[in-house]
């Protein structure tokens, strides 16, 4: 069985028990660490691709150690001025070993998506309120930005306030 995985925003096919190197993580070493962006699994013949993800499946690895990369020379030269930039550069790794493949259990990524879409509705509700008491008075609208006093005037009838600044449309609102 194998995986293509994304791990910080790298792609990498992986298998059980495979080491490899990728940019440096923020646990510690001996960490377990979840990935939850399986994006293709292979099983044999049997090819399962996500779109861009899927859904409950996730990857367990653990962290074995931090190290830094081979150096890489960037070499800088134009001809016959003189110009000549030499530095070096190493690349902060991280080494994980896999440790499972799983194609379902992975239920962290179904609570999340499912808490925000309950958060988005009540948050539109409160938008609708605020605005309806920002039209009627004039120490409100200095809080609001100047596209919501755009979308007030343009909701009022107004005409001529997509060149004004934010105090003129606050005083073309507030008369």
């Amino acid at each position: 069985m194998y995986a293509i995985v994304e791990i910080a925003g790298q792609q990498f096919k992986i298998e059980k028990d495979q080491k490899l190197f990728v940019h440096r993580l923020q646990e510690d070493e001996g960490a377990s660490i979840n990935i939850d962006k399986v994006l293709l699994l292979g099983n044999g013949d049997n090819i399962t691709l996500g779109a861009p993800a899927i859904e409950g499946a996730f990857a367990e690895a653990k962290v074995l150690g931090h190290l830094k990369g081979d150096k890489v020379i960037v070499f800088k030269k134009k001809r016959r001025k003189g110009y000549r930039k030499k530095n070096g550069h190493r690349q902060y790794l991280t080494q994980i070993q896999i440790s499972t493949i799983s194609t379902s259990g992975g239920k962290k990524s179904e609570a999340k998506k499912a808490a925000p879409a309950k958060a988005e509705k009540p948050v539109a509700k409160t938008e609708d309120a605020p605005k309806a008491t920002t039209e009627n008075s004039d120490t409100d609208l200095s809080g609001n930005t100047v596209a919501e006093l755009k979308e007030m005037a343009k909701n009022r009838g107004l005409e001529g306030y997509s060149a004004l600044k934010k105090a003129e449309l606050i005083e073309l609102l507030s008369k």
